[in-house]
């Protein structure tokens, strides 16, 4: 069947398959039905635990309910393969070679702190979703709205979503944008990212884990805050505000440790002393974040992220005027 008609795909071949003959009831107290011309018998899986991308990824109903998921199909998402790898990634059910935790070049994370106002303060709304969101880079991503492909009102009427809730990273950014080959010459060096669970996952050696270096940002001026210093615990003490040189100097000597640990990427960056390179990094970044979709009643009815939204006074999260303005912001 799918071999003969290239408008037929896996999914609705099999539907139309097991829907030639559906029923009747085997009997009148287990729930199954004969399909297939009465040569199958068919019972429905409990959503809770044989999850969609949807109940087991947003809604996280085998947490709420207490239950161990036996499956997730990875649907309900965005950013075709990259999107469905990442997810599972971030969800520690992905297998990856030794070499993916212990990466030449060593990792780079932070601690993100946001305000309690951001996350638990209003209704849930567009305006309190973009403020969430625009807060913080990965990760882990926060959200007060769902995304789908249609106008909705937030969060689906039904659902076990619980916002504000740690989102899947595709909800926002586009990763296969992320992951694709751009050419250096417009868009600079190639920029790699890990999923927000990464030290969480079993599968990350020890190694790794104990060759970590903590870097608290401070003022610069104040009592013990320059380059190079130390804190009574080991950290690195950085003044903050350092450009693309500064930054390389002070972790010329930390060259052999795995992970640094910033604890705030709050004014930690300056830019870049190379102008060019500060253009080929805005022409790559700003084309990672994707949209939000859908206001009600609106068309078109998606709403573009910005990076770079705090540059334009004024700027509000709304949908697009007309069709001739659907177009991404850069």
């Amino acid at each position: 069947m799918i071999l003969a008609d290239d408008k037929i795909w896996d999914q609705n071949g099999f539907n139309e398959l097991v829907r030639r003959q559906l029923g009747p009831s085997v009997d009148d107290d287990s729930g199954l039905v004969y399909a297939y011309d009465g040569n199958l018998k068919l019972d429905l899986l409990p959503a809770s635990i044989f999850c969609s991308g949807h109940t087991y990824f947003v809604q996280a109903m085998f947490q709420h309910l207490r239950l161990e998921a036996y499956a997730v199909h990875t649907t309900f998402q965005y950013a075709g393969t990259e999107g469905k790898r990442h997810r599972l990634r971030e969800a520690k059910v992905f297998y990856d070679p030794p070499e993916y935790y212990n990466p030449p070049g060593g990792l780079l994370t932070f601690k993100p702190a946001i305000p309690k106002n951001l996350l638990l303060h209003g209704e849930h709304s567009i305006d309190t979703h973009f403020a969430l969101v625009h807060y913080q880079v990965i990760p882990p991503l926060w959200c007060r709205l769902d995304r789908l492909w249609f106008g909705h009102p937030g969060i689906l009427p039904g659902s076990l979503t619980r916002p504000p809730f740690v989102c899947p990273l595709d909800h926002v950014f586009e990763i296969n944008v992320m992951l694709k080959e751009m050419p250096n010459e417009e868009f600079g060096p190639w920029i790699s990212i890990r999923e927000y669970s990464l030290f969480e996952n079993p599968s990350m050696p020890q190694e790794v884990k104990k060759s970590w270096l903590d870097v608290h940002l401070c003022q610069e001026g104040s009592p013990g805050c320059q380059v190079n210093s130390t804190s009574q615990s080991g950290a690195l003490k950085l003044p903050k505000h350092r450009t693309e040189e500064t930054l390389k100097t002070a972790f010329s000597k930390f060259k052999d440790v795995k992970v640094i640990q910033f604890s705030s990427m709050q004014d930690a960056f300056d830019g870049f002393t190379d102008k060019t390179r500060e253009e080929q990094f805005r022409s790559r970044v700003k084309r990672y974040v994707g949209i939000w979709c859908c206001v009600e009643n609106h068309t078109p009815g998606h709403i573009y992220y910005d990076m770079y939204w705090d540059e334009k006074p004024g700027w509000k999260a709304a949908p697009l005027n007309s069709t001739a303005d659907d177009h991404p912001p850069w």
